[in-house]
């Protein structure tokens, strides 16, 4: 047996050794000792964090990933929700659901054609398609606040095509109630 071979058995011994040695807890039951047989609860908290929708702030780092996506973007001159946005809009409305002490402001936005005007009734028109959405998945009506922006907040400020797909977006912006 050559030496890569010794070093590769002795790395998987060591490996399987170790894994042996861990002992998980399950139940949230702590294994009972023998001068107390009864188990004993583990103090857990009141938020379940398993599935990240459950966090007590949208923010955290255990929140559902799909939380982390705040912005739906819109085709030129449209204010319905492009089909590849509905699992954002999904993911956020089940966390509306699951925390009630949470508000949603819907920011619509436009890019810089059009007169100020035009701009500011299609961001609110964008921002009410969205809010649609969520009514529809059963989220209160009192969680969401549309508010427009207009062309009054760009992302990007070249005169571009791919800059100005940037600016027509309705941003979700989370509040306490």
């Amino acid at each position: 047996m050559n030496n890569t071979m010794r070093v590769l058995v002795i790395a998987l011994a060591v490996a399987g050794l170790a894994a042996c040695g861990n002992k998980t807890v399950k139940d949230d039951v702590r294994s009972t000792t023998p001068s107390d047989p009864r188990p004993t609860q583990v103090q857990t908290n009141n938020t379940d964090t398993s599935d990240g929708f459950s966090v007590a702030d949208p923010n955290d780092p255990n929140a559902a990933p799909c939380l982390k996506v705040r912005v739906v973007n819109f085709d030129f001159d449209q204010s319905s929700v492009r089909p590849e946005f509905q699992a954002t809009i999904d993911c956020h409305a089940k966390y509306l659901g699951l925390n009630g002490q949470w508000a949603l402001s819907l920011e619509g936005h436009a890019d810089e054609r059009g007169s100020r005007e035009y701009n500011m009734g299609l961001g609110e028109r964008r921002g009410n398609s969205v809010s649609d959405l969520f009514k529809a998945k059963g989220t209160d009506s009192s969680q969401l606040m549309v508010t427009s922006f207009g062309e009054e907040r760009p992302t990007c400020t070249e005169s571009s095509e791919d800059c100005w797909s940037n600016n027509r977006r309705v941003e979700l912006v989370y509040t306490k109630k």
